[in-house]
C-alpha cells in the first residue's frame, strides 16, 4: 500500500507540474507564425540539422523558416542564435548562421552563441551574457511551455513563437520527453541550483538600425559580418 500510495502520488506531482507549466504560459504563445507579435530580440533554439535517419530535421526546418520570416516581416530587428558546440564536429550555431544566410538573412542581424547546450542554459546566457531583458522565443510549440517558464524564473520578459511543425517520426518521444523535462526544470530552478555550463564576460548584443528592409532577394551587404559571442568559440565545452 505505502508502494502504491507513493507511486500514485509521484504521478499526481508529475501532472501538476506539467499543467501548472502548460497554463501559466499559455496566453504568451502565439501558434501561427503570422500571429507572433513584434519584439527586437527573437533568440532561436538550437537543434540537430538531421534526424537519425539521416533525413533533414524537420524540427530545424521550423526554427529557421520562423526566423528568417520574423527578420523579413520586420517583426525582429536580431537574432540569438544559440545552441551546442561542445565538440568541433557538431557545431548548432554555424549550422543555423548559414542556414538563415541563405534564406538572405544579413550577418549584421546575427549574433552565435556557442555555449547554449541546453534550454536553461541558452536564456541564462541571454541573460547574464548578452544582456537580454525581453525577448521572442522560437522554437516548437511543445518546447515553448518549458523555456517560457525558465524565462520567467531567470527575469526575461518573453513571449513565445511557435516555430512550423510537420508529423514526423521523432515528434512523439520529444513531446514524451518533454514532459518529463519540465519535471526536471523545477528542480533545477528551486531545488538544487542549476547553473550554466559556461558564462564569461558579459558582452551585449549590437542592435543596430538597418539600412534598408530585408528582401527576398537582397542577401547582407559586403562589410556586414555575423557577431560571435568571442568568449565561446574556443572555450564553450562544459566545465
Amino acid at each position: 500500500m505505502s508502494l502504491g500510495g507513493g507511486t500514485l502520488l509521484a504521478m499526481l506531482l508529475f501532472l501538476a507540474v506539467n499543467l501548472w507549466m502548460l497554463t501559466s504560459t499559455r496566453s504568451r504563445i502565439d501558434l501561427e507564425l503570422s500571429q507572433c507579435q513584434p519584439e527586437r530580440v527573437g533568440i532561436v533554439f538550437g537543434t540537430s540539422h538531421w534526424t537519425r535517419s539521416g533525413a533533414r530535421n524537420p524540427h530545424f526546418e521550423g526554427r529557421m523558416r520562423a526566423a528568417a520570416s520574423l527578420v523579413h516581416d520586420g517583426r525582429v530587428a536580431h537574432l540569438l542564435l544559440s545552441g551546442d558546440n561542445s565538440t568541433r564536429y557538431y557545431n548548432e550555431p554555424v549550422t543555423m548562421w548559414k542556414d538563415l544566410r541563405g534564406r538572405n538573412i544579413p550577418d549584421a542581424v546575427m549574433t552565435l552563441d556557442y555555449a547554449g547546450f541546453s534550454t536553461f542554459d541558452t536564456l541564462a546566457r541571454a541573460r547574464d551574457v548578452f544582456a537580454v531583458k525581453r525577448a521572442l522565443l522560437v522554437t516548437q510549440s511543445w518546447h515553448l511551455p518549458r523555456a517560457l517558464f525558465i524565462a520567467d524564473a531567470l527575469g526575461i520578459e518573453a513571449r513565445g513563437c511557435a516555430a512550423p511543425e510537420r508529423p514526423s517520426d521523432s515528434t512523439l518521444r520529444l513531446r514524451a520527453r518533454e514532459w518529463v523535462a519540465r519535471v526536471a526544470t523545477l528542480g533545477d530552478l528551486y531545488l538544487w541550483g542549476r547553473e550554466p555550463h559556461f558564462l564569461g564576460p558579459m558582452e551585449p548584443l549590437e542592435i543596430t538600425p538597418r539600412r534598408g528592409p530585408v528582401s527576398a532577394s537582397g542577401a547582407a551587404s559586403e562589410d556586414d559580418t555575423a557577431r560571435e559571442s568571442t568568449n565561446d568559440s574556443s572555450a564553450s565545452t562544459p566545465r
